[in-house]
């Protein structure tokens, strides 16, 4: 056999990329990005919050969350500064405070001592579900130092 001097004898098929169907590809997706660019939003909309009406009587807000705190004998429970006797009046005063509130406005936090017992904290979680506090967040007392 004889061999040209390339290295290549003449019968040999030479290496040729075929770009054609890539330049197909290529076209497909420009135009798809030509019909999809747009649609695209082209600014951001800010939703600024209207000024309150002047003659609107100033009324406290509600707190966005509620906290119930244990006390550490156990037996007296109060939500946020407003002290209870039993579970009962925890659970009425609760369902008052909740009522009407939006879905995320319902968050509840129940704060304890260290060395409360768990079945104290079992019984005042299942007041808070009960008058429709979700979700509910456990606090230990001492980290607000």
């Amino acid at each position: 056999m004889a061999m040209s001097e390339g290295g290549h004898s003449s019968n040999d098929a030479v290496p040729y990329i075929n770009v054609t169907p890539l330049i197909d590809v290529l076209l497909v997706l420009l135009i798809i990005f030509m019909v999809i660019s747009p649609q695209k939003p082209h600014q951001f909309e800010a939703k600024i919050p209207e000024k309150p009406p002047e003659n609107q009587p100033d009324t406290p807000p509600d707190p966005l969350s509620l906290l119930v705190t244990l006390s550490k004998a156990g037996g007296v429970y109060k939500l946020n500064t407003e002290e209870m006797k039993d579970l009962t009046s925890l659970q009425d005063r609760l369902f008052s405070a909740l009522n009407g509130r939006p879905a995320d406005r319902k968050a509840v936090f129940i704060k304890g001592p260290r060395t409360i017992h768990y079945g104290e904290v079992v019984k005042v979680i299942d007041v808070v579900k009960q008058a429709g506090g979700q979700p509910i967040g456990l606090q230990i007392e001492g980290l607000d130092q």
